[in-house]
């Protein structure tokens, strides 16, 4: 099987200082809790049975599971329309706006590319006009390519343990922060290593970056 080819990152232009790689879905604009009001406007509803949402979204008229193609429906559908379901998460613009006087904050989503445009509006919108990546590719390797291994400081925040392993294998002195709503989904996800610090919200995630990128 051939390698994979390298995620382009060559138009992102860094500065000289620290680097902050953010998530988006549920780390800036909140995804799960919309996503569920978004699927009961279409007849459907999640069952809190698992960390999946193939096999846990089911029909209200019959109580059926939806089958993968069908769920995977429902998520391009929303991120279609993401601009009128998503906001930010609290403290998110000021937080960001504050960092970005010092560091570089690029956005890494893990979202079908075909939305990037809605998504870039949307931020915009908000005031949280930072480069956006969007890719369905392992997280670590387009934070290693971001970073190519300078002296600064640099700090990734993910909602998805996966996500925050995947950047330690390839970016091992990353300062990585699991940030994550008290969710029902969450509550049920994988855990993140130990030593990997957890966050509900900015305002506890904040302190962690600013002492690691002020080195």
């Amino acid at each position: 099987m051939d390698a994979p080819l390298e995620f382009d990152v060559s138009h992102i232009r860094l500065q000289e200082r620290p680097l902050i790689v953010c998530d988006v879905d549920d780390v800036v604009l909140h995804f799960f809790a919309p996503f569920l009001t978004f699927i009961d406007a279409e007849g459907h509803e999640f069952l809190p049975r698992s960390f999946r949402l193939t096999g846990n979204i089911v029909s209200k008229a019959n109580g059926s599971a939806l089958e993968e193609k069908d769920v995977h429906r429902l998520i391009e559908a929303f991120f279609e329309a993401q601009e009128q379901w998503q906001t930010p998460l609290d403290r998110v613009v000021d937080t960001l706006g504050e960092f970005s006087k010092d560091a570089d904050i690029v956005f890494l989503t893990a979202m079908p590319p075909q939305f990037w445009e809605q998504r870039r509006r949307l931020l915009d919108r908000l005031e949280l006009a930072y480069p956006l990546l969007a890719s369905l590719q392992p997280k670590g390797p387009i934070v290693r390519s971001l970073h190519r291994q300078r002296a600064t400081p640099v700090a990734f925040v993910d909602d998805m343990a996966h996500n925050l392993h995947s950047v330690s294998e390839h970016v091992p002195e990353c300062l990585l922060i699991n940030l994550k709503p008290d969710s029902i989904v969450h509550r049920m996800a994988p855990v993140a290593a130990a030593g990997i610090p957890e966050a509900n919200e900015w305002s506890q995630a904040a302190p962690l970056i600013q002492a690691h990128i002020a080195r």
